[in-house]
């Protein structure tokens, strides 16, 4: 008799047990699961999918794409998204008004920002812009021999990187950081525009010297590492693209390249993630990141 008491006994607390844990699951615990993460997204073109259809119609002028990286993390993850992302966006753009009507970026974020990413420091110094063009024009000029590029310039954009661009960008960092104190932030890098060594079948469509082509992948090494070096710094989590985006260059087909080239690409912003690019961007992301 005793027994069968204490079955019933156990088989009543157990009962209780679990109704008590539905009941706290119901009350806290499921709405928490359920609260989707409060995501901001920032950064420049790499960030905002410029030249990626379609286009955000709510600020053209920032030349945003509903498809570019941070739309896709959302989706996939399920984050509330807020994307002040915007086309020839610089550090100085995070805390100052890029355009008339464009708030500071950072003023996007709050106390209650659960994620943050992106993209930036690529148009200070004018860094991408002049050492695309300056090499591409020296390039026609050389019809693709030589390296007129490097011969000009030499260690001009790294050490602007280095004396401008990353300070710059920890002052960045560090003013998202004060806004948004309990996010968790991760910076991308970016990924490969040129590949290692020159690609003559690819001279039509981005016409560099061959010798300025590892020329501009040294560039771009110097900027990705400053771009770490800063999150580092400052408590960010740096996304590398490095090995992910090695033979997705602009150089390589369609259907494999991230990064449209110079001229006859399909993009209506040449030198730019691709929409292919945009998704591999956040998958790299939300795995560096443990998001699904």
């Amino acid at each position: 008799m005793q027994k069968h008491v204490s079955r019933r006994n156990v088989m009543a607390t157990s009962c209780a047990l679990a109704g008590a844990l539905a009941l706290s699951l119901t009350a806290g615990g499921t709405a928490q699961a359920s609260d989707p993460l409060r995501y901001v997204a920032l950064g420049d073109s790499y960030s905002a999918g410029s030249g990626v259809l379609p286009v955000d119609t709510s600020n053209l002028l920032c030349l945003r794409s509903t498809a570019n990286y941070p739309h896709v993390i959302a989706d996939r993850t399920g984050a509330r998204l807020k994307d002040v992302t915007c086309g020839a966006a610089q550090t100085k753009d995070f805390t100052s008004s890029q355009y008339l009507g464009v708030p500071p970026q950072v003023n996007a974020l709050g106390a209650d920002t659960d994620l943050v990413t992106l993209t930036i420091g690529g148009n200070d110094n004018g860094t991408f812009i002049n050492a695309i063009t300056s090499c591409g024009s020296a390039g026609l000029l050389t019809a693709g021999k030589g390296s007129p590029c490097k011969d000009k310039y030499g260690s001009k954009f790294a050490d602007e990187i280095r004396n401008t661009t990353y300070p710059a960008l920890k002052n960045a960092l560090n003013a998202v950081r004060a806004k948004a104190p309990n996010a968790r932030v991760a910076v991308l890098g970016y990924p490969w525009i040129t590949p290692e060594k020159a690609d003559p079948s690819c001279y039509l469509k981005l016409p560099i010297a061959s010798g300025d082509v590892p020329y501009l992948r040294d560039v771009q090494t110097h900027l990705n590492a400053a771009v770490k070096r800063a999150s580092e710094e400052t408590g960010a989590t740096f996304v590398d693209f490095a090995e992910v985006s090695d033979g997705h260059d602009a150089c390589t087909p369609l259907g494999t390249r991230w990064i449209e080239p110079l001229l006859f690409g399909t993009s209506l912003v040449p030198v730019h993630p691709n929409a292919l690019g945009e998704r591999r961007m956040a998958e790299h992301t939300m795995e560096v990141l443990g998001l699904k």
